[in-house]
């Protein structure tokens, strides 16, 4: 019994607790394989990203590319590893939605880069170097946009395979 403003606890053996707790369960391995792919996803992003930018490439141009690589990356370590099992009969349709929601996702990077380098960059020029830009572009953005793509592959490239219909045997009495 709880008293009047206090909430009590789920109880252990209750549906809503164990049903969550085996979700949970089943999304931790399946966080750690996309964590694995995307970090190292973002390290090519990160390296190569400094790489043109020490090369002479412009801020955007240089992310832009760089993240385009990684997610080619990124598309083939989350096909054939984190989700191998998901449901993959269209592959041209999974290849393409994959990449739309990476550019959803390099729209959330460029534009903290944008708003931190062009924008309050006039204010504070500090936040026109490259440490900044990396803070910005690298960490912040990529930060937010793979929150949005797990999200996102989850929901709409690599669905879960439907299970099976068993097959209707036919009863003793229809025969």
């Amino acid at each position: 019994m709880t008293r009047a403003g206090t909430l009590g606890s789920v109880p252990p053996n209750s549906p809503q607790a164990s049903g969550l707790r085996t979700r949970i369960k089943a999304l931790i391995p399946e966080l750690g394989k996309f964590g694995l792919v995307g970090g190292f996803a973002f390290t090519v992003d990160f390296v190569l990203y400094n790489l043109l930018l020490r090369a002479g490439a412009e801020t955007l141009t240089a992310k832009a590319t760089s993240t385009v690589i990684a997610t080619t990356i990124a598309f083939l370590g989350n096909r054939f590893w984190t989700w191998r099992d998901g449901d993959h009969t269209n592959m041209a349709r999974q290849y393409t939605t994959f990449f739309v929601l990476n550019a959803i996702g390099l729209g959330i990077a460029l534009a903290c880069l944008g708003i931190s380098h062009y924008g309050l960059g006039q204010i504070w020029p500090a936040l026109r170097s490259p440490f900044a830009d990396n803070i910005s572009g690298v960490m912040i953005g990529t930060a937010l946009g793979t929150l949005f793509r797990f999200w996102s592959y989850r929901r709409f490239v690599f669905r879960a395979a439907a299970a099976p219909v068993p097959a209707a045997t036919p009863s003793p009495s229809s025969q």
